[in-house]
């Protein structure tokens, strides 16, 4: 460190101090040093006075010598004092009263008037007010004052006697403008110490506010759960809390020392997503990461945050804040597993569904084939076709004398009216036949478009393609196998002319039309109401499609509205509450929403499906 004056000065004067003052506050270390600068200038004047003659022809007064000496005592004992006594009020007093004392007692030897005008008396109001105040420095002052205003013409007039007190004005005036300065000299020094003791107090109370605050926010910073650090440019800790100590020291197996690099002190598998993430920081982004860190045989996730700390426009340092988030990871994973399980059962739930309606459906044809082939088989053993063959054999044993026997014989001329007659019966008995085949085909013919269709929606499983949902709600009503009319369900088909395809999952759009379709049908039945009224409704909202599904069925009770689509809930008694909860969720992963409209109790429902166009 190169040398200067300045700073060899300030050791010198730290040097003649002990250990216990070296260490007080700035102000109160300037106060001793000044004390003792001061009194080695007095006293190597005071030696060179000694020493020195005052002029060629005069040499120092008696008076003067002792008054020399005294000073020398004095000087020497604020030098002993200064080091051993606790204030530096004691020494400071005797300093001032030993200038003071010297230069009055000085001036009255010296009858000369330019005595009480010298510079040197300026030291008095300066030094008494820096260290004793201004009260105890006016003092000095005053008494300086009064010297060199009136004493001192005073007494060398022998207070009239020996010349006029007044014969000398110009002496008279010199002195008072002398006085006048040394008043100037006080109350400059004054304003000074009192400007400087204000901005001292008010430092204080900055430091004070400041050690405060930063005693509140060391308490936060400590009483969080989250890991803080700082950090400077470089990476750097300066300052960690308790939570980033432990940590550091169940990673390192040693406790965390300031001034190490961060990446250091983390696994070696993270130490370049965090030193990459630190050099983007830098530059001025906020980022936010994930690591997983090996603690105590398990793996924990942090997330960790990067803030730059900005100084005006530049970056100074980074603050790291990390929370561990192992446990919300473990729940979202099980969520995660939760809402697979429960795709899977409202996969199944909707396969049951479906299956039921399609059972249901085929057993209805079937039942139709069984009684056009029970008609069948009863009209085939009652047929006439009997009687033909009894006239056949007749016609046979008949057969040498036909003509004799159908002109004589009774029997025989009534054959051929018989004949006619069956005729038109077995013509009757065909088109009836006929007309069951045809109802039997055609019930063959409806289980075998059920199966059909059951094979196509399943097949498609998963595959987002362009869906007509028109098409496909016409398709969900049939998989329900619902005959509304029997059921005393007026259906209604609202669908809109310009609706447009839709890319979604088929699979997924068809098991929540079943669903509402199926609830809306279990509540119209509930109602018992004669009217029961469910339409089906098709627009576009913008762009969205919107598909409702409306009835006046026993309605929804307002408190049970917002809890419809939550999981387990149902109003039904042998519901499993996981219909509409999934029909929620799958609306969602195809970017649309699920929401329901209830007047309450008895006031029918509309559920509404919103599905983006694009």
């Amino acid at each position: 460190m190169r040398w200067s004056p300045r700073a060899g000065l300030l050791s010198w004067l730290d040097g003649r101090l002990s250990e216990a003052q070296r260490q007080l506050p700035p102000e109160e270390l300037g106060r001793y040093r000044v004390l003792i600068g001061a009194t080695c200038l007095l006293l190597a004047m005071d030696v060179l006075f000694l020493v020195v003659p005052l002029g060629s022809q005069q040499q120092a007064s008696p008076i003067q010598r002792v008054m020399g000496f005294g000073c020398l005592v004095g000087y020497l004992l604020v030098l002993l004092l200064v080091r051993w006594v606790r204030s530096l009020h004691l020494p400071s007093f005797i300093l001032c009263s030993t200038l003071t004392a010297s230069f009055v007692v000085t001036t009255l030897v010296i009858e000369n008037p330019n005595s009480v005008s010298h510079a040197a008396g300026m030291l008095v109001p300066i030094l008494s007010v820096y260290l004793l105040g201004a009260r105890l420095g006016f003092v000095f002052t005053a008494v300086f004052i009064f010297n060199t205003a009136f004493f001192h013409q005073f007494y060398h007039s022998g207070f009239g006697q020996v010349r006029p007190l007044f014969a000398d004005g110009f002496a008279w005036m010199k002195n008072a403008m002398a006085a006048l300065c040394l008043l100037l000299a006080w109350s400059l020094s004054w304003l000074y110490s009192t400007a400087r003791e204000e901005s001292h107090a008010a430092l204080e109370r900055a430091l004070k506010t400041l050690r405060e605050n930063e005693g509140k926010l060391l308490s936060l910073i400590e009483s969080t759960d989250d890991l803080v650090l700082a950090l400077d440019l470089e990476g750097r800790l300066v300052t960690a809390n308790h939570v980033a100590r432990e940590l550091f020291h169940q990673l390192r197996n040693r406790a965390v020392l300031t001034g190490g690099f961060l990446h250091e002190l983390s696994p070696p598998e993270e130490r370049w997503v965090l030193r990459d993430r630190f050099a983007q920081a830098v530059t001025g982004q906020r980022l936010r990461t994930e690591v997983s860190l090996p603690v105590d045989g398990r793996i924990r996730t942090l997330e960790i945050t990067f803030n730059p700390v900005w100084e005006g426009r530049r970056v100074v340092g980074m603050t790291v804040f990390g929370r561990d988030i192992s446990e919300r990871k473990e729940a979202e994973a099980r969520l995660e597993e939760m809402h697979r399980s429960l795709l899977d059962v409202s996969r199944h739930a909707g396969m049951a569904e479906i299956a039921t309606g399609v059972l249901h459906n085929v057993g209805n044809a079937l039942n139709s084939v069984n009684v056009s082939a029970d008609v069948v088989v009863q009209r085939v053993r009652g047929s006439r076709v009997v009687g033909l063959e009894r006239a056949v054999e007749l016609l046979r044993e008949n057969g040498s004398s036909l003509g004799t026997f159908l002109t004589e014989d009774l029997r025989g001329r009534q054959l051929p009216a018989y004949l006619e007659a069956l005729s038109a019966q077995l013509q009757q008995e065909r088109e009836g036949v006929l007309e069951e085949m045809r109802r039997l085909s055609e019930s063959v013919d409806h289980i075998k478009s059920v199966v059909s269709m059951q094979q196509k929606h399943a097949r498609f499983s998963g595959v987002t393609e362009r869906v007509e949902v028109p098409g496909l709600i016409d398709d969900a009503l049939r998989l329900l196998a619902v005959s509304f009319d029997r059921l005393g369900i007026q259906l209604r088909r609202e669908y809109c002319a310009q609706v447009p395809p839709v890319l979604v999952d088929r699979h997924k759009l068809l098991q929540i039309l079943v669903n509402l379709v199926s609830n809306a049908r279990h509540a119209l039945l509930e109602s018992g109401r004669q009217d029961k009224q469910l339409t089906l409704r098709v627009e576009r909202a913008g762009e969205k499609l919107r598909i409702a599904v409306a009835d006046n069925g026993v309605g929804i009770a307002p408190e049970n509205v917002s809890r419809l689509f939550t999981q387990g809930f149902t109003t039904k008694t042998e519901g499993h509450g996981f219909g509409l909860h999934i029909s929620a969720l799958e609306a969602e992963e195809m970017g649309g929403a699920l929401t329901c409209e209830s007047g309450g109790p008895g006031q029918g429902a509309t559920f509404r499906l919103e599905l983006p166009l694009t």
